[in-house]
């Protein structure tokens, strides 16, 4: 997806992770997943470095889709389709 698509997302929750390091911001998503439908989307939000390359492959391993990241104001926004 395009920053412009990722950015017009309406996603059904969001997990402020800002200020988290890991494993925290991974360990939110992980409970967060839980609580949107198969199909919906989930955003993460956190300004820990590591989670743009966890939270993807998180995301493969349990089956779900990671449809990317785009910068915010000094953290990123994550996007997780759940599909499962």
């Amino acid at each position: 997806m395009t920053t412009g698509d990722l950015a017009a997302l309406k996603p059904a929750a969001v997990v402020d992770c800002r200020g988290s390091a890991c494993p925290g911001p991974l360990m939110e998503a992980k409970k967060a997943i839980g609580k949107v439908k198969v199909g919906e989307v989930l955003e993460v939000l956190s300004n820990d470095p590591g989670t743009k390359d966890d939270i993807p492959l998180w995301a493969k391993k349990v089956g779900h889709e990671c449809l990317g990241s785009i910068p915010g104001d000094g953290y990123d926004r994550i996007f997780i389709t759940r599909k499962k």
